[in-house]
């Protein structure tokens, strides 16, 4: 506790000693002089509550000190008590009260009287202290609510009507504070908000809640609306707001809202559209190859097989081109997975310089493979992306290389516990890539030059989708290169080195494929080249055929006929393989309702076969495929030997 400050003025010595004395305790803190001139200076000096004067002093009696102690702003507050050996005559007490003292103390004095007066004065000090905080505080407090940007108000919680409301009303809704003082704050919401606006206030009242926060739309002056945030406290039957204006926050909300829901439609649309152009671009396609693949199983003199083989070689480079289109436009959109499975390195980097060796012969290349042999053996890869990075590098460089050389090196940089970095680098030595076109080179349909898909062919996808791929491996794609001198391409990524893996024993076609005896399929497909493809290969196999071009008409033919397997094309008209595969496995009995289904998709993407999956389908086959690829898996479920 602070102790309190008392102020003992006396001409004589030994009546301040009596009154130390008397007074003396651990909450007063006693101040004292024989001069009123030192007096002053102590008052002036310190935070004086209680002085305790003499009234006839030889230099300025008490009288004349009071008075200048009332005439100081500083020191007017200060409770004076007389103490006084004159007459108790009413005219001097008079007099001493009308200076600004309190009270009397008459010499000689009575140490109980003394006592309990100046206990009750020092307890009045500190009550007189604690107000003058509060005030100070609620002072405090007021200036921060008449400056506050935010409307400040106090409502009644009988009526919701306004009790006091600060000047930012003003600013935020056109109203004088005045203006809105007894008005409910109900009133000031819009229409449309204003019964949320009161079952709001009424719970807050119902619960008692010392802090609740909601959002309401408001109506200024000049019928402009806004939206505003109040932050809500209850106390004793009166409710405390704080509402801020929110509009720009809620307006760049609904923006983002906005953006995001045509982000989300945009890719939707684009989801949709690749759907359907890998579906459309890929069926024919499909049906070009097939068709090929058959013929060359008829007897054919050599002009007709060269012509067949060529065939069968621009297909399969169209086909590529649409996946090339398709890897993009998944990358973009975010459906694209790495997959990293055990797999010998070796064999991997081998298996790509093989595939591309006859074609650099072809152009009298030099092709060298060096594998660094520190390089582990076996390492978690995607084969399918690493094998379409190197492609694409090695396909470039030997494209692009008239003469001279093409090398793949294969380098450990860094090893560290389980983990290695290695560098897959291609060299060559053809027409290099101009200094401003190098950061152009890894865009979508862009090349090295403008006439370079004049002279040497291309789309300009290959290196868009290699670029692509080493970010989502986690990895680094460099490059750096000289006009008329080559190139060379840096590959740089980290892999954890793997156990040995399990032996991939691949499925390669057979020379004949095991007919079937005694099976009925049914084909619903709405593309009649894929229709004729798949009714003379299956009639080849033994197989007892109906055809179907959508999924209504292969739910009529389910009710008349049993089969053993359908093959089921996905996107056809009227109803599509999804709805077609859900009704058969919803509204059919046993044994038709499980009866084995392959969903024929020429989509790439992967959503569509879990899609394909989750309605009922069996399996999944995606076109193109080949012949040996149907019969394994008809084998599979069908239950037969293939």
């Amino acid at each position: 506790m602070t102790p309190v400050n008392i102020l003992i003025v006396d001409d004589r010595e030994e009546n301040i000693i009596a009154l130390e004395a008397l007074l003396k305790r651990d909450d007063i803190r006693i101040y004292s002089t024989t001069s009123p001139n030192e007096a002053l200076r102590i008052a002036w000096e310190t935070h004086i509550a209680i002085a305790l004067i003499d009234v006839q002093m030889p230099e300025m009696d008490g009288f004349e000190l009071v008075e200048m102690l009332k005439s100081n702003p500083r020191t007017r507050d200060i409770m004076v008590i007389f103490v006084t050996a004159i007459s108790k005559e009413t005219k001097y007490a008079v007099k001493g009260l009308g200076t600004g003292a309190i009270d009397y103390l008459y010499k000689p004095l009575d140490p109980y009287i003394t006592s309990a007066k100046v206990d009750s004065f020092v307890h009045l000090a500190r009550s007189q202290a604690e107000i003058k905080v509060k005030n100070e505080e609620l002072e405090n407090f007021a200036i921060v609510v008449k400056n506050s940007a935010d409307i400040i108000c106090s409502v009644d919680a009988q009526t919701l009507r306004i009790n006091n409301i600060n000047p930012a009303v003003e600013n935020i809704m056109g109203y004088k504070p005045e203006e809105l003082s007894g008005r409910s704050i109900v009133d000031l919401a819009v229409d449309g908000h204003q019964q949320v606006f009161r079952t709001k206030l009424g719970e807050i009242i119902k619960d008692s809640l010392h802090f609740a926060v909601f959002e309401v739309q408001l109506e200024t002056f000049n019928k402009r609306v806004l939206w505003a945030e109040c932050r809500v406290s209850y106390h004793n039957k009166i409710i405390f707001l704080n509402i801020s204006d929110i509009s720009p926050q809620k307006s760049y909300q609904e923006q983002l809202i906005k953006s995001k829901e045509e982000a989300e439609y945009g890719k939707k649309v684009k989801e949709t559209f690749l759907a359907n152009m890998s579906h459309e671009l890929r069926t024919p396609v499909n049906g070009i190859i097939g068709i090929t693949d058959l013929l060359l199983k008829t007897d054919l003199n050599e002009q007709q097989k060269s012509m067949l083989d060529l065939l069968e070689t621009s297909s399969r480079s169209l086909l590529g081109v649409i996946n090339d289109v398709l890897d993009i436009s998944k990358i973009e959109a975010g459906k694209f997975n790495i997959v990293r499975t055990p797999n010998n390195i070796y064999d991997l980097v081998k298996s790509v310089f093989d595939l591309l060796k006859f074609r650099a012969d072809e152009s009298n290349i030099d092709f060298v493979l060096e594998i660094d042999n520190r390089v582990p053996q076996n390492l978690m890869v995607d084969s399918l992306r690493l094998n379409q990075i190197l492609m694409n590098l090695l396909s470039n460089a030997i494209k692009f290389t008239p003469r001279g050389h093409v090398k793949l090196t294969v380098s450990v940089l860094q090893k560290h516990n389980d983990k290695v970095k290695l560098k897959y680098s291609v060299e060559d030595s053809g027409i290099g890539v101009p200094a401003d076109r190098l950061n152009k080179i890894f865009e979508s349909f862009e090349q090295a030059e403008e006439d370079t898909g004049n002279k040497y062919g291309g789309t300009g996808l290959g290196l868009a989708i290699v670029k692509k791929l080493a970010e989502l491996k986690g990895g680094e794609l460099e490059v750096t290169s000289q006009l008329g001198k080559g190139s060379v391409f840096n590959f740089i990524n980290w892999h954890t080195i793997a156990a040995k893996p399990s032996e991939n024993h691949n499925n390669k076609p057979k020379k004949i494929l095991t007919p079937f005896n005694n099976i009925s399929v049914l084909v619903a497909e709405d593309n009649m080249v894929n229709q004729f493809m798949l009714s003379k290969i299956l009639k080849d196999w033994n197989v007892d055929v109906d055809m179907v071009d959508n999924g209504r008409k292969a739910i009529d033919k389910l009710k008349a006929k049993n089969y053993d397997l359908i093959l089921m094309d996905t996107h056809m008209p009227e109803m599509n393989g999804y709805e077609a595969a859900r009704t058969l496995r919803v509204d059919f009995e046993e044994p038709k309702r499980s009866i084995p289904i392959i969903s024929l998709s020429a989509s790439s993407l992967g959503h569509e076969q879990q899609e394909a999956l989750a309605a009922g389908m069996n399996d999944v086959l995606a076109k193109p495929f080949q012949p040996y690829q149907l019969h394994e898996k008809m084998s599979r479920l069908l239950k037969v030997e293939a």
